[in-house]
């Protein structure tokens, strides 16, 4: 069976590893616990074959800067995530994660992942980002943002209630850059 190896990466705490916790045992872990390395498989189906989808949750932390692009060789795709409700994580996006992972593996295919929709809408959330004269971001300025850094594609997820979070394996498997990936062709080295 071949192996499609995804590495998540984006700011500290917004939602990385209770994503691929919730989409890959359908549970939502209870407490945060920062992450250094973890990796999680699943099995995907690609024009009816089985894959392993290797999935590789890295730290966001500025701590780990120099560390996490040693798991970077042999990426078929990153999922470059940002929390929803904070505009920071969003603006590191453009700022500094799609130019980390592009300067480690410029013809890595990336797509962009807005996480913690659910709060979206929640007034408490609201209520404190507007106090820094802030708001949510909304999926059409995420989808601007992924056609000018030229992501694969946008999607967005709550791992919470598990809204759309199977769209990630259709999409970090079915992108036609990856299909086109044989194992003696990786992108990234």
């Amino acid at each position: 069976m071949q192996t499609i190896k995804c590495v998540v990466v984006g700011d500290g705490a917004v939602g990385k590893t209770c994503l691929l916790i919730s989409y890959t045992t359908n549970k939502f872990p209870s407490e945060y616990v920062p992450t250094v390395f973890d990796n999680y498989a699943v099995t995907v189906m690609i024009g009816g074959e089985p894959y392993t989808l290797g999935l590789f949750d890295t730290a966001g932390q500025e701590d780990y800067d120099r560390l996490r692009p040693l798991s970077y060789p042999q990426t078929d795709v990153f999922l470059v995530c940002f929390s929803v409700v904070s505009p920071s994580s969003f603006e590191n996006v453009k700022e500094k994660w799609v130019p980390e992972i592009t300067h480690h593996c410029p013809k890595t295919p990336f797509l962009l992942v807005g996480t913690q929709i659910d709060l979206r809408d929640d007034p408490s959330t609201i209520e404190k980002l507007a106090k820094n004269k802030q708001k949510p971001i909304t999926p059409e300025t995420a989808e601007k943002l992924a056609r000018d850094l030229k992501a694969v594609k946008y999607v967005e997820c709550s791992a919470l209630t598990q809204c759309n979070h199977g769209a990630l394996s259709i999409h970090t498997s079915h992108t036609p850059e990856v299909e086109a990936i044989h194992p003696s062709k990786l992108p990234c080295w």
